[in-house]
C-alpha cells in the first residue's frame, strides 16, 4: 500500500456515519507507517502522515456538510500546521469563523469533532472567531506560537487570510515580545532537565538539544521574518549552507528516534524510557541488547550537542537583531579577540589556525574573569575549528600538552573554561579516552547522567570547593586550599570513570590511562602515584562508609592501611564527596554525609595513633560517656538509672552513638523502666542524629521484630539506612534505626513522625508476625535485573559480616529479617544502602550459639537468600506469620 492508495481509500467513504470505514483507514495508515519505516526516509513519512490526515479531515468536513457553512475554515496549527506528523502526535486544529456560529453550525462542528475522537485520532481543537483568535494570540504566547504555523486545510480562504492579515499587522504581539517570551520559555524548559542534554531517559521532544530547540528557531524566524521555509535563514545571513544542512540532518535523526518510539510504545510517548530503549534501538537497526542501546544513545547524545550549539548560536544572532541590541561595552583583549558586553567575540576570520590556538583560547577565557560566554561569531569559528583539526587528537601535539597543563593548573579554568571544553567537544578532541565515554549510557538508576556529563559535574563540584562564598563543605574547602598541587585532584576527577565501557574494572583501566597521561605530560614521582591511586581507589571510601561496619577497629585499620597518609585521605575524601553529589541530584543526603565524615575522622585519628585503632575507639568511648553523662545530669536523670542501663551494654555501643543519642536512649529507657510495662517502647527523635530521624524500640525481645518494623516502614515509603540491634543479657532488645524518606530526604513533618510511630505501635500490638505491604515496584525498577550476590566476611569478634547485593524490591528487608528468624540467626546490625535500583546492605549476624556462622550455615543462608530474592516480584508482599 502507498500513501496515494491510503488517500484514495479515504475518499471512497461516502457516508459520514461509516465509522468502520474511517477506523479501517486509520488502522491501515499505522500498518503502512510500520512497514514503510524500514524503506522510506523519516522526513517523507512525517509529511505523508500529515498528508493522509489532511485528506481524512477534509473529506469528513465535506461529508458532514461543513463546507457549505459560509465564512468557516478548518485550520491546522502547531506541529500539524507545519505539515509534519509523527505516528501518534496530536492533531491540532483551529475551527475558524468570521462570526459566532449558529446553533446548527455548532451541532455540525460538534459532530465533526466527535467523529474524529471516535476513530481514535488524538485531536486538540479550538473553535473561535477571527477576533477571538487574534485577542487570545496577542495575550497568550502559547496560542501565538501555534498560530505562527497555521495552515488552511479546507473551508473559507477569505476567513483564513483575514486572520493572517491581523496576525502580521499592527496591534498584534511584536517580534521583540514574542522572541523574549520564547527565549525565556526555552531557558525554563532547559532548567527542568537540569540544564543538560545528557539525561539517561531523555525526552526527545523537550530535552535541551532536541526537537523543541529546533522548533524554537523556526518559530522565531517565522514570526520575525514571515518565512515559511527555514532555509531562507541562509539568505538572511544567519546560517551558512552547511549549518542549515547539519540542522536538517540532526532533525531527521531525532525524528527517526521519535517515530520509532511512537511505534514501539503505541502512543504519543516522547520520553525515551528504559522500557522502550532496547526495542527502539532494534527498530533503528542498532541490533539487540545493551550494546545496541549504548550505540543508539551515544549517537543521540552527540546529535543533541550539535543541535544545542546551533540553537545557541542562532538564537544569539536573533536576540541581537530582533531586540536591536547595541554593544554597550567593547574591550579589545588581543589581536584576535574582544569582549562585547561580556561575550568573547572574534575580531577577524580564522582566529583558530591550529589545535593549540583552541586550547590557548580557553586559557584566555580563564584569564578574563569578565567573560560570561561566547559570542555567536566565536562559537561558529570554534565549531569549524573542531572539525578542521579532527584528523588527530590534540594531546599528540607537544605544544597542546604544554597548554593543557597550564589549563589544569589555572585557578579559574574550571569555571567557564571547563564548561566550554566539555560543551563544545574540546576535551573530546584532545583525549581519545574521553572521546570513548562521550554520550556513554550507564544502565542503572544510580547514575542520572552519561559518563562524561557525570564527570563534568564532578569536576565542577571540586571547583566549588575553591569558592570563597561556598559554606557547604568547609572541610573539603580547607583540604583543597591547603593542597600544594590542586591540579592533581582535578586530573583524578577527570580520569576516575574514564575506563568505563571497556570490558574490565574501570578503576584499574582508568589508573592505567592516567599513568600514561602523566608520562606524556611530565607528571612524575609522588604526584603521578597519588593521581593513579585516587583513580584506582575512587570507590574505596564510599564502599567502606556505606557497606562496612566503620566502628569495627579491624575495618578502620584496613582502610587506614590502604590510605597510608593524611594527604591521600584528604584527597580521597574531597573526591568521594564530589563524586557522589555528581551522580544523581537525589543521591546526596545527611546520612551519606555523616558516614563519610565519621570514616574520615576515625581514619584520621587512627593514622595519628599509628594505626592503633583499638586505642582510637577506646578514646571515643570514654569521651562519649563523659559528655552523655553531663547531658543526663543536666536533665535530672538519676545516676542509678544511668548505671543500670549502661552496665548492660558494651564499648561497641558507646563508640557507635553520639553523646546526644546516648543521653536520649538512656532517658527513654529510664521512662520505660519506671512504667513497669511489658509493652515495647517506640520513640522517634529528629534531633539526635545528623543523618536522619532516629527510631528507638526497647522492650522484651520477640522474634521477627526487625522484619515487622522494616515492613511497616517500607509500606509507608520510608527507608531504614542504619539499624543497631542490641540484645541485653536479660533478653531485652534495644534497637536504633536511622530513617529517611524514600527519596533520601529527612522526615521533617511532626505529623509524619507521629503517623510512623503509631503504625509501628499498632503492628507490634497485634498477635503474630504478619504484616501486609502493598507498596508496588516502580516502572523503572521492573526493567532492571540485579542478580542476588552474597558475600561473607569474618570479624575478630564472634559474629559474621554478610554483604548482600540485590534488587531493592518492596519488602526486601522484611523477607531477610524473617529468614534470619527461620534459620535461628541473630541480627546485631544492619547498614542499608540503596544505590539506584540496587540494595547494597551489610548485616552483622550470629548463630543460635551467639558465634560466627559456620561454613555450612553460610552456604545454607546464601542459597536461601538467592532463592528467596531472585524469584519474580509481586506487586504487594505479606510478611509471613
Amino acid at each position: 500500500m502507498s500513501i496515494q492508495q491510503l488517500v484514495e481509500n479515504v475518499y471512497k467513504i461516502q457516508d459520514i456515519n461509516d465509522l468502520k470505514g474511517f477506523k479501517q483507514c486509520v488502522a491501515d495508515s499505522y500498518v503502512w507507517l510500520d512497514k514503510e519505516f524500514e524503506n522510506v526516509s523519516v522526513d517523507q513519512l512525517v509529511h505523508d502522515r500529515a498528508r493522509f490526515v489532511d485528506a481524512l479531515l477534509c473529506h469528513a468536513w465535506t461529508l458532514i456538510g461543513l463546507h457549505k457553512q459560509k465564512g468557516l475554515a478548518l485550520v491546522a496549527v502547531g506541529g500539524y500546521g507545519r505539515g509534519q506528523l509523527q505516528p501518534y502526535s496530536d492533531v491540532d486544529l483551529l475551527i475558524l469563523s468570521e462570526k459566532s456560529l449558529s446553533t446548527a453550525s455548532q451541532e455540525k462542528v460538534s459532530s465533526f469533532i466527535t467523529l474524529l475522537w471516535d476513530i481514535k485520532l488524538d485531536i486538540g481543537q479550538s473553535v473561535r472567531t477571527v477576533k477571538e483568535t487574534f485577542n487570545l494570540g496577542k495575550s497568550d504566547t502559547t496560542i501565538a506560537t501555534n498560530l505562527v504555523e497555521s495552515r488552511l486545510l479546507t473551508g473559507s480562504s477569505n476567513t483564513f487570510e483575514n486572520l493572517q492579515k491581523k496576525l502580521t499587522g499592527k496591534g498584534y504581539i511584536s517580534s521583540k515580545d514574542f522572541f523574549t517570551a520564547k527565549y525565556q520559555e526555552q531557558k525554563n524548559r532547559h532548567s527542568k532537565f537540569n540544564d543538560t542534554s545528557y539525561n539517561l531517559e531523555p525526552n526527545v521532544k523537550e530535552n535541551p538539544g532536541c526537537l523543541r530547540d529546533i522548533q524554537s528557531i523556526g518559530w522565531v524566524a517565522k514570526q520575525h521574518f514571515n518565512v515559511w521555509n527555514g532555509r531562507e535563514l541562509v539568505e538572511h545571513g544567519y546560517f551558512t549552507e552547511s549549518e542549515w544542512a547539519e540542522l536538517i540532518e540532526c532533525r531527521s535523526h531525532l525524528w527517526r528516534i521519535r517515530f520509532a518510539l511512537h511505534m514501539v510504545s503505541g502512543r504519543s510517548e516522547n520520553r525515551l524510557l528504559f522500557d522502550y530503549q532496547a526495542d527502539v534501538a532494534a527498530r533503528l537497526g542498532y541490533g539487540d541488547g545493551k550494546p545496541a542501546v549504548e550505540k543508539m544513545m551515544k549517537a543521540f547524545f552527540r546529535i543533541v550537542r550539535r543541535v544545542s550549539e546551533l540553537n545557541e548560536m542562532l538564537l544569539q544572532y536573533f536576540r541581537q537583531d530582533i531586540l536591536d541590541l547595541k554593544v554597550k561595552q567593547l574591550k579589545v583583549i588581543n589581536e584576535n579577540f574582544e569582549l562585547a558586553d561580556g561575550l568573547m567575540a572574534c575580531r577577524h576570520e580564522d582566529v583558530f589556525s591550529s589545535p593549540a590556538d583552541t586550547l590557548r583560547f580557553l586559557l584566555l577565557v580563564a584569564n578574563t574573569p569578565q567573560c560570561e560566554g561566547l559570542h555567536s561569531s566565536c562559537l561558529r569559528q570554534l565549531r569549524n575549528a573542531r572539525r578542521k583539526f579532527s584528523n588527530q587528537y590534540f594531546f599528540e601535539i607537544t605544544e597542546c600538552r604544554l597548554v593543557f597543563m597550564q589549563l589544569m593548573r589555572h585557578q579559574n579554568f574550571f569555571g567557564l573554561g571547563w564548561d566550554l571544553m566539555h560543551r563544545h567537544g574540546i576535551l573530546q578532541a584532545y583525549l581519545p579516552e574521553w572521546d570513548h565515554i562521550v554520550g556513554m549510557m550507564q544502565f542503572d538508576l544510580f547514575h542520572a547522567y552519561t559518563v562524561d556529563e557525570h564527570t563534568h559535574r564532578l569536576v565542577k563540584n571540586v571547583f566549588r570547593y575553591h569558592d570563597e562564598n561556598n559554606k557547604e563543605f568547609p572541610r573539603c574547602k580547607r583540604i583543597v586550599r591547603e593542597a600544594d598541587k590542586p591540579e592533581l585532584l582535578y586530573l583524578a576527577a577527570i580520569f576516575h570513570d574514564i575506563g568505563k565501557g571497556r570490558n574490565g574494572d574501570h578503576s584499574v583501566l582508568g589508573a592505567q590511562d592516567v599513568m600514561r597521561f602523566c608520562e606524556h605530560h611530565n607528571i612524575n614521582g609522588e604526584d603521578a602515584e597519588l593521581v593513579r591511586w585516587l583513580v584506582e581507589s575512587h570507590l574505596l571510601m564510599s564502599v567502606v562508609a556505606q557497606r562496612r561496619d566503620i566502628y569495627d577497629p579491624d575495618i578502620i585499620g584496613e582502610f587506614a592501611a590502604a590510605v597510608k597518609s593524611h594527604n591521600h585521605l584528604n584527597h580521597l575524601y574531597a573526591l568521594t564527596l564530589a563524586d557522589i553529589r555528581a551522580t544523581n541530584n537525589n543521591l546526596w543526603n545527611d546520612w551519606k554525609a555523616s558516614l563519610l565524615r565519621e570514616l574520615f575522622l576515625l581514619t584520621q585519628k587512627a593514622l595519628d595513633n599509628g594505626l592503633q585503632c583499638g586505642v582510637t575507639l577506646l578514646e571515643r568511648v570514654n569521651r562519649h560517656q563523659i559528655e552523655a553523662r553531663t547531658l543526663l545530669n543536666n536533665q535530672g536523670i538519676d545516676a542509678a538509672d544511668i548505671d543500670q542501663f549502661w552496665r548492660r551494654l558494651n564499648n561497641d555501643y558507646f563508640a557507635r552513638f553520639s553523646p546526644t543519642q546516648l543521653a536520649w536512649h538512656t532517658q527513654e529507657v529510664a521512662k520505660a523502666t519506671h512504667k513497669e510495662s511489658n509493652e515495647l517502647t517506640v520513640a522517634l527523635n529528629d534531633s539526635t542524629a545528623k543523618a536522619g530521624t532516629e527510631l528507638l524500640v526497647y522492650g522484651k525481645n520477640r522474634p521477627a521484630l526487625f522484619a515487622q518494623i522494616a515492613s511497616v516502614l517500607d509500606s509507608r515509603n520510608c527507608s531504614i539506612h542504619d539499624a543497631q540491634i542490641t540484645i541485653t543479657k536479660d533478653d531485652y532488645v534495644f534497637d536504633s534505626f536511622i530513617l529517611l524518606e524514600q527519596d533520601g530526604s529527612r522526615i521533617s513533618s511532626p505529623s509524619r513522625m507521629k503517623s510512623l510511630q503509631q503504625a509501628i505501635e499498632t503492628q507490634l500490638e497485634k498477635p503474630g508476625r504478619e504484616h501486609s505491604n502493598e507498596r508496588k515496584m516502580s516502572r523503572r525498577m521492573k526493567q532492571l535485573d540485579v542478580p542476588t550476590k552474597v558475600r561473607f566476611y569474618q570479624s575478630s569478634s564472634d559474629v559474621t559480616m554478610m554483604e548482600l547485593e540485590a534488587l531493592d524490591a518492596p519488602g526486601l528487608l522484611a523477607k531477610i529479617g524473617h529468614l534470619f528468624v527461620e534459620l535461628q540467626l541473630t541480627l546485631h546490625m544492619a547498614k542499608i544502602s540503596t544505590i539506584g535500583e540496587r540494595a547494597e546492605d551489610l548485616f552483622i549476624i550470629a548463630n543460635q550459639s551467639e558465634q560466627a556462622l559456620t561454613t555450612e550455615q553460610q552456604v545454607q543462608l546464601k542459597n536461601r537468600l538467592t532463592q528467596l530474592l531472585d524469584q519474580p516480584q509481586n506487586s504487594g508482599e505479606t510478611c509471613p506469620t
